[in-house]
């Protein structure tokens, strides 16, 4: 019997001999007893950690926590996403002395290919510690390891970008390095929100447009054996890009499968003399100084030197025949005149070609909320060779960027607006006033005879007024002109009366086919292939 609170030795722990026995025995209980606390929490851990490896090897997992967010299209469709994945993974030490044959034979049956049964086994067998045998295992080769729960074989869990897109928006997107970074596109771009959020970032474009630019690009590429082709569509009031496609292209799930110049996006890295097409900027001006009277063209432009001899001969393709010997402002662009466009040139005041590109920003690289361009090539002085040559596209080399929104610009009514990749909300979108809104309302009925008169009919598509100007003009190859060589295009902007898009395809290098008879020029080529990109979006556009 004894009270609570009363010890049940009578001397307590100290004093008499028998009580040195109780408590010699007490400590021996005691020791025990903490030996055998420290096994249980030591076997507990233990077993914790091989719960977590399991449960990682079956698949049952904490909540898996996306590193970076989404990109989609402007209609939620999954451009790049990252998902889980896993790398198989054998640390020898781990491997149990009964399993090593088992743990053999799983390697040998997931991954045939990399490893035989013996190889496995020398594995298995090594000093190595630690060794990584398949990176980014495919679900079934880690399915084989999860089902064999064996311990020391483990997959070690990794999450990889997957661009469902594959190369359909591989410039616009990009891709990222092995640290998860982004190295091209949008990746790079908007690396800092990608990473720091995860609410999917939403780009501008249409997959289902973006689909038919790379279809129908592709095929001008094989039909007209381009060395690359190029295809941008701009909301011409938001600036949001709605397609951009550069070919040749590349894969960004298996980069080692191109050549590395795939990778170059050329409608912002590369320059060209972009030809006729600058003969809408010429016209401008020619209204903005007020010029209105007609030019005789029959014959070839002689421009002379300051001594009075011919400094340069402007002439025609053999193709061009006017419909009279005089022509008007207006006429010269409808049927690209580079006589008349030449002696239009002269006549405007010194500065104002170079004063006008520099307002359409023209003069220099351009940086881009989604990168920087090359620089532009300029004359190097402004004589009066250089004026006549630069009035129709040559001497003079942009990037097909700085053409888009040069072209938008002055037909939109004359508001310079940079663009943008991601999707815009409805608001007011700044801009830079560049030409009176009068003047770009005459070009763009002048735009619309180019397509329905002469080299730009091809484009035309039943429904919609569209309007747009040709452009062919020779390459420089090592400082000279390869009359063999040329670059072809066809600027466009539709609705004609409002519009709200403009589009710029080129063709780098294309070749005659039988039925253009011979000729490489914009209107058997880049124009054909304008019109059937047009008559595929336009239901998609307008729906």
């Amino acid at each position: 019997m004894f009270e609570v609170g009363k010890d049940i030795f009578k001397h307590g722990f100290m004093g008499a001999r028998g009580d040195g026995v109780a408590r010699k025995r007490l400590w021996v209980m005691y020791s025990v007893f903490f030996c055998a606390f420290a096994l249980f929490v030591g076997r507990t851990l233990q077993l914790g950690i091989q719960g977590t490896d399991r449960s990682r090897l079956a698949g049952v997992d904490d909540e898996w926590v996306v590193q970076r967010a989404d990109i989609v299209d402007r209609n939620g469709d999954i451009l790049a996403k990252n998902v889980e994945s896993g790398h198989i993974i054998l640390r020898n030490r781990a491997v149990r002395e009964q399993d090593r044959d088992a743990v053999a034979q799983t390697i040998h049956k997931a991954l045939p290919y990399e490893y035989s049964l013996s190889d496995a086994i020398a594995l298995v067998n090594s000093s190595r510690r630690f060794i990584r045998l398949k990176k980014y295992a495919s679900d079934a080769q880690r399915q084989i390891i999860q089902a064999a729960r064996l311990e020391g074989l483990e997959i070690e869990k990794v999450q990889t970008r997957k661009y469902p897109k594959r190369r359909l928006f591989s410039h616009i997107v990009g891709f990222v390095g092995e640290d998860g970074r982004g190295l091209e596109g949008a990746e790079r771009t908007y690396n800092d929100y990608l990473q720091e959020n995860k609410d999917p970032l939403r780009l501008s474009v249409d997959s289902r447009i973006q689909a038919v630019f790379y279809e129908q690009l592709s095929f001008a590429m094989q039909k007209y054996q381009t060395k690359a082709a190029m295809g941008m569509l701009m909301n011409s009031r938001t600036g949001e890009i709605i397609a951009m496609v550069s070919l040749p292209d590349f894969d960004p799930e298996n980069l080692r499968a191109d050549p590395v110049a795939n990778r170059l996006f050329k409608p912002m890295r590369n320059v060209y003399d972009m030809g006729s097409v600058f003969k809408v900027f010429n016209t401008a001006l020619a209204f903005e100084n007020g010029i209105d009277k007609e030019y005789y063209v029959k014959e070839p432009f002689k421009i002379p030197d300051k001594f009075g001899r011919t400094a340069a001969k402007i002439s025609d393709i053999r193709s061009f025949k006017p419909p009279r010997p005089n022509l008007t402002v207006e006429e010269i662009m409808v049927h690209s005149c580079n006589v008349g466009s030449a002696q239009i040139a002269l006549d405007l005041p010194d500065d104002a070609q170079k004063e006008f590109f520099e307002r359409l920003h023209m003069d220099g690289p351009l940086d881009l909320e989604f990168g920087r361009t090359e620089r532009t090539l300029l004359p190097k002085k402004w004589g009066p060779v250089e004026r006549a040559t630069v009035a129709f596209g040559h001497g003079i080399s942009v990037t097909p960027m700085h053409l888009l929104l040069a072209m938008n610009a002055v037909t939109n009514g004359g508001i310079y607006i940079y663009p943008t990749l991601q999707k815009r909300n409805v608001g007011i979108v700044k801009g830079e006033r560049v030409l009176a809104d009068e003047i770009s309302a005459k070009i763009r009925p002048i735009m619309l005879r180019v397509a329905e008169e002469t080299s730009g009919k091809q484009a035309r598509v039943s429904g919609i007024q569209i309007g747009g100007k040709t452009a062919t003009a020779e390459k420089y190859i090592n400082g000279k002109i390869d009359r063999k060589r040329n670059v072809t295009a066809f600027a466009g902007i539709f609705p004609v009366h409002a519009p709200q898009y403009t589009i710029l395809v080129v063709l780098d290098e294309p070749h005659a086919t039988e039925e253009s008879w011979g000729w490489r020029t914009a209107a058997w080529n880049a124009v054909p292939t304008t019109g059937k990109i047009l008559d595929s979006i336009l239901p998609l556009l307008f729906e």
